[in-house]
């Protein structure tokens, strides 16, 4: 597995495109990011909820790590892509696409708003 092969894989998934995230390539679909390729060119990043992450983590800690910081707990999932297979990739990257495609189709939640204001004799 190299980048050329990462980037193909991606941008196979139905409606991806290419964009540049802090400096390297990044994969999006519906304008949310699914991959990245890593400035080294050596690693590559999926976005996975967590237990998805976990089953990659155990099936091949090889190929799979935590990507570093609160990223990493959310389930980004860093790839060593001398050491994945083309399957394994392209079956973590197929479930990235759908979790972001299906986050994208849900409503946001909207956010409480914190009142400013301050309550005198209580």
């Amino acid at each position: 597995m190299n980048a050329d092969k990462f980037r193909q894989i991606a941008l196979s998934r139905d409606g991806a495109v290419e964009g540049a995230h802090m400096g390297h390539p990044d994969f999006r679909a519906n304008g949310k990011i699914f991959a990245t390729l890593y400035p080294d060119g050596k690693h590559g990043m999926v976005k996975l909820t967590p237990d998805q992450q976990q089953d990659y983590l155990v099936a091949d800690p090889n190929a799979f790590a935590l990507a570093s910081g609160a990223w990493g707990r959310q389930g980004c999932t860093t790839v060593q892509l001398d050491s994945v297979a083309e399957d394994q990739l392209g079956e973590a990257m197929t479930l990235a696409w759908q979790n972001t495609v299906k986050a994208s189709a849900q409503p946001k939640k909207k956010r409480a708003v914190k009142s400013t204001k301050q309550t005198r004799g209580r």
